[in-house]
């Protein structure tokens, strides 16, 4: 019968790695919570998600997708116009903005 070798360099890197992962995952979700009182006034904590425009995006498309095919998309953009202090028409390509669940 032979012996199972232990490699703790392998083993340290695993957890080195798995270590890395949670903190960074934390860091992640404490970022994606913003309070009323914090740089995004009417924002709530619990459900705002972070979203980057990409070409072609607008407030209105973004609210659609949001809010879903049977709903009214209206309250979804003034949410996020107001979250973001957002001109309509000022998007830019790259941008994060928060987007406020409804």
């Amino acid at each position: 019968m032979t012996r199972t070798r232990v490699r703790w360099g392998r083993l340290g890197a695993l957890v080195a790695t798995a270590a890395l992962t949670v903190s960074v995952a934390g860091g992640v979700a404490r970022a994606g919570n913003v309070d009323s009182g914090g740089p995004f006034p009417g924002a709530e904590s619990a459900s705002v998600r972070s979203y980057v425009v990409r070409p072609g995006d607008t407030v209105w498309a973004i609210a659609r997708r949001v809010a879903g095919p049977q709903a009214d998309p209206r309250p979804v953009v003034d949410r996020i116009l107001r979250s973001n202090r957002l001109d309509p028409g000022a998007l830019q390509v790259g941008q994060t903005i928060l987007i406020p669940s409804l």
